[in-house]
């Protein structure tokens, strides 16, 4: 039982906009949250009450499917991470000097700790499959906090690992841990508006991994999905074709070159040339591994790096250099591009320039554009287009050719293929039914609980206060005193109800109006809120408000 007498934290009268989001006013006015500094806060009792309710239910749900829950250190040797090639290669990673010249790392993740622990035990395919999973606090050293909770330097995450003798027995488990995902966000209320979502996890796997995505308005992800198919895609991954491909013209004409002293960009070259975004091409030069390579899209699109690099197989992929342009193209920087290139150039096409004619482009020639460019008479015609262009809105899915639905989400789970890479990396092997020595899958499971608590907050949010879910509220009967003197009532009353004592918060605050405390009551959001007035208690009733039902009720009692 809390008391609000003994309380330390207290309701602020307004609240201040410190974010889009509107929540995070709300929690920093109800004593949810107090900021540390920018981006970290401390959670008060409340949030930590739904905190651990969150974390109840998904420990519950990954229990009842045979995962072991563990607890794995925040700390871990740099040995281990140098065994799988990631110590200077996570760029988010926190490296903590220690005593005698060591060096730790702060974990962003785990895969480096629970592989050698499962070395010990795992010898036979009698041992498997197996998972294990913690609840554990994570740490990145992100270059800037960003879209409120999505990129926090410290947060709070559920993450699975599984390890399996076979791909049969692999992608199963996959399923499995589908299902759990969406049970327990069946239980926090969100399953109508959570998409699986197709997604990049090219460190690990050149295969797909998915996302769990919660449609909001305020979050940093674009999803696109299919109507007809129901396919999701993070934007990062979204394979399209424009709306409207067939904009050749009927006439080639005659290719010009034209000196324009300082025209670079679209609008410059609209005006000065008459020629449209979708009738010119944008053009960039990457170092793809150790090759050179030229990437063109037509020009109202950007290219998407993350579908380049599959294309290309690159481990690496990053912009070339001015002096590197410069030796590879013979042109500056800004004036490089598709027309005239050396003939030794590994050149890339998007399909959205596939129908392109008289179209513009640089020359490679400082100051110089060419107008009028064709394929098949100024540029070879490619063998293949390809499609590494970053998604639009009014896209297509290139198997349906249905326009993308696009709408924003935060990712709160994950789920990707590991596959063999930490298990060979720490030489986990077992032995077959048939004796012979084979190397385990491994899948990864994650799921943002810290970030969940937020997201909750702000889909449940109406106009002024958080309509907590029942599951999950901090506490589930809010006991206004009018009457300080019968204390001893109320909490007789508390036990008829055969209420968890933790769960009910008791308001017993002396010269405090009753309008204030009905203020904190709603402002906290209780689902019962439960009124025990002089009046009620001469008729033996108490009046309980149900924060989800729009009347309240009158209940006979006897204390």
């Amino acid at each position: 039982m809390l008391f609000l007498s003994k309380f330390p934290f207290k309701t602020q009268k307004t609240s201040q906009k410190v974010s889009d989001n509107k929540s995070t006013s709300v929690l920093l006015q109800a004593w949810f949250i107090r900021q540390t500094m920018a981006w970290v806060y401390t959670y008060t009792t409340l949030w930590l009450k739904v905190l651990k309710k969150i974390e109840q239910i998904v420990r519950e749900e990954m229990n009842n499917y045979w995962a072991f829950e563990t607890l794995m250190p925040s700390l871990s040797p740099r040995e281990v991470w140098e065994k799988t090639g990631r110590w200077n290669s996570i760029d988010v990673m926190f490296h903590v000097p220690a005593a005698n010249n060591k060096e730790y790392a702060l974990n962003s993740t785990h895969e480096e700790i629970i592989t050698p622990l499962l070395w010990e035990f795992i010898k036979s395919y009698k041992d498997l499959p197996v998972c294990v999973y913690q609840i554990q606090n994570k740490f990145r050293n992100e270059k800037r906090a960003k879209s409120w909770l999505l990129r926090w330097r410290e947060f709070i995450m559920k993450d699975a690992y599984s390890f399996h003798a076979d791909n049969e027995e692999f992608v199963q488990y996959y399923e499995w841990m589908k299902e759990i995902y969406m049970n327990v966000f069946t239980r926090l209320w969100l399953e109508k508006d959570i998409y699986i979502t197709q997604a990049d996890w090219w460190t690990f796997t050149e295969k797909y991994s998915h996302e769990f995505q919660i449609k909001l308005d305020i979050w940093e992800d674009v999803i696109f999905l299919d109507p007809k198919s129901k396919e999701c895609f993070n934007k990062e991954v979204t394979p399209c074709i424009i709306p409207n491909p067939n904009i050749s013209d009927d006439k080639l004409l005659e290719r010009q070159d034209i000196e324009a002293i300082w025209i670079i960009w679209v609008n410059a070259l609209t005006k000065a040339f008459w020629v449209p975004a979708e009738k010119s091409t944008k053009t960039m030069m990457f170092i793809a591994d150790d090759r050179f390579i030229v990437a063109s899209v037509r020009w109202d699109y950007d290219i998407n790096t993350l579908k380049l690099q599959k294309i290309l197989w690159a481990k690496n992929i990053v912009l070339a250099t001015p002096e590197i342009v410069m030796q590879k193209t013979w042109a500056e920087i800004w004036y490089a591009w598709i027309y005239n290139l050396p003939d030794n150039t590994e050149l890339f096409i998007d399909d959205s320039a596939k129908w392109l004619t008289n179209f513009e482009t640089w020359t490679n020639k400082t100051w110089y554009h060419s107008i009028n460019v064709n394929f098949g008479r100024d540029l070879p015609i490619p063998e293949k287009f390809y499609d590494f262009k970053e998604a639009k809105e009014w896209d297509r899915n290139p198997k349906t050719w249905e326009v993308y639905e696009v709408f924003k989400a935060s990712e709160v789970g994950n789920i990707f293929p590991l596959e063999t890479k930490f298990s060979s990396a720490f030489n986990v092997t077992f032995l077959d039914e048939n004796n012979t020595t084979k190397i385990p899958l491994m899948w990864c499971y994650g799921i943002w609980v810290s970030r969940l608590m937020w997201v909750i907050a702000e889909y449940f949010l109406d106009e002024i206060w958080i309509a907590w879910p029942e599951q999950v509220s901090p506490f589930t009967h809010y006991f206004v005193i009018i009457w300080e003197e019968n204390i001893d009532k109320w909490i007789n009353l508390s036990n008829i109800l055969n209420t968890n004592s933790d769960d009910i918060i008791i308001d017993d605050r002396i010269n405090v109006w009753f309008g204030q405390k009905m203020s904190d009551a709603e402002l906290i959001w209780v689902p019962n809120i439960i009124i025990i007035s002089p009046k009620t208690l001469e008729k033996w009733w108490y009046e309980i408000k149900k924060r989800w039902s729009k009347e309240n009720e009158l209940v006979i009692f006897n204390f």
